[in-house]
């Protein structure tokens, strides 16, 4: 798994690339997401566009950084992803847990209208 970040409109922009499949690439996402947190960053928008796949470790993984991010008063929200991976979020009813969008910036400006 490859991570690139930035920030936009004080929004923070996680891209994903590769499986999120287990140990060590869902550490290293909680990771990321407490990065952000270090910079005052609680809002989040993951691009899982290049994620090609993801098991039960990766969705509880997600899980893990949504609870990180709210605790902190933040929220994260997802976008572009993958049929496959959005998939594992209709089978497990996540879809309705999430906030799941078509592209980063409908991600981005729906942090704007709140």
């Amino acid at each position: 798994m490859k991570f690139k970040d930035r920030i936009e409109d004080g929004i923070g922009v996680l891209i994903l690339k590769g499986k999120l499949m287990g140990y060590p690439e869902t550490d290293e996402l909680h990771d990321e997401m407490k990065s952000f947190l270090g910079q005052k960053i609680k809002n989040i928008v993951i691009d899982a566009n290049g994620v090609s796949w993801m098991n039960s470790m990766g969705v509880g993984s997600l899980m893990r950084c949504l609870t990180t991010i709210r605790n902190a008063g933040g929220d994260l929200r997802l976008a572009r992803m993958s049929e496959k991976a959005r998939s594992v979020f209709v089978i497990t009813q996540l879809i309705s847990v999430f906030k799941i969008f078509e592209t980063v910036e409908e991600g981005i400006e729906s942090f704007k209208s709140e």
